[in-house]
């Protein structure tokens, strides 16, 4: 694992920190003294861990902004105090006072406060000073483990959002996919003035396969049909599985008249070669394909987009199946013109 540490302190600072962290190899160090640069450097680049420098300007509103942002949040801050005045006191007035002191820190935003010994001081006794070092590098492992800990629940996070916008079968994204996608693409097309267009699929007499070779043919058949239809579509075209035997394919920056290229395309090089399921059975099928594209009166959901090529694969099969029948052909079916308005 990587980690990277942000020192918000001085050069002069930075040599008052244990070795481990000077000159560790396991992970990078950064040094910045500059508080706008620092908020600069956290957002582009978030780091593991921060070490901040209590006596630098910006120190205590570094950690509150950190604790502000729901996004930057995780990351674990280490307050170390070296301000001679804050120290002189906490040695003057004792424990009351550093405990008052660590409190105010933490509640400002720090994960951690640690008292530096002084600088200027000769009288340490090489256990205080090793304890002093040892305090704060526990803390740094402490920050490490939350690092790491943040870093695994990102990964599960990802992992289960990956199974929930998946079908298991086909290996495609789901309808759920679909429903997040769909607003997306058609927020980008309008965004930058592009086309959109979307396919909307059908196995053509698919229950007639179920009833004649099984459920577990069937499912063998939807796999080999979606391996085929991915090969054979563009990079900027996007499937799902809508349900069933019945599929939806996103068509960004493509006209009209292009997605019924790219949905003969499909109709031609499924029912061209038969499916080898196995050994004893191959097996022919053809699909029926509907087509439209974005217009301006279209919702930002693509409810009315996917509503038109539904009633254009409505039509395919209505009037023989095995056909494409895209929006801006339908002329010459009136009902299904006013059944969209």
């Amino acid at each position: 694992m990587n980690i990277s540490i942000l020192v918000f302190g001085s050069q002069k600072f930075l040599t008052t920190l244990p070795d481990q962290i000077r000159y560790a190899t396991a992970f990078s160090v950064e040094v910045i003294a500059n508080l706008d640069q620092a908020v600069s450097h956290i957002t582009m680049t978030p780091p593991d861990i921060i070490v901040v420098q209590a006596s630098l300007d910006g120190s205590m509103e570094l950690c509150s902004w950190l604790k502000d942002q729901p996004k930057l949040s995780w990351i674990y801050s280490i307050l170390l105090e070296d301000r001679s005045q804050q120290i002189t006191d906490r040695e003057k007035y004792g424990w009351e006072w550093e405990l008052e002191m660590t409190s105010s820190a933490l509640k400002q935003g720090a994960d951690a406060y640690i008292w530096q010994l002084p600088e200027g001081k000769t009288d340490y006794t090489l256990a205080e000073l090793t304890a002093n070092q040892r305090l704060i590098l526990a803390q740094l492992t402490v920050g490490l483990r939350k690092a790491k800990k943040y870093r695994d629940l990102i990964r599960t996070n990802d992992l289960l959002s990956a199974i929930a916008l998946a079908d298991s079968l086909t290996e495609l994204n789901n309808r759920r996919a679909l429903e997040w996608d769909l607003p997306r693409q058609i927020q980008k097309a309008r965004e930058q003035s592009l086309p959109f267009s979307l396919i909307i699929l059908d196995v053509d007499f698919f229950k007639k396969v179920n009833d004649t070779y099984g459920h577990l043919v069937g499912d063998r058949l939807l796999q080999l049909l979606c391996i085929r239809v991915r090969h054979n579509l563009r990079f900027q075209d996007t499937p799902f599985r809508y349900g069933g035997e019945e599929f939806v394919i996103l068509l960004a920056n493509t006209t009209g008249e292009e997605a019924l290229i790219v949905a003969r395309r499909l109709n031609r090089i499924v029912s061209e070669q038969p499916f080898a399921i196995n050994n004893q059975h191959t097996i022919n099928i053809t699909i029926s394909l509907g087509t439209a594209s974005l217009q301006s009166d279209d919702d930002e959901q693509g409810i009315s987009l996917l509503h038109r090529a539904d009633q254009c694969l409505l039509e395919a099969k209505a009037t023989g199946r095995n056909k494409v029948i895209g929006w801006d052909h339908l002329s010459h079916v009136p009902y299904l013109k006013a059944a969209s308005s």
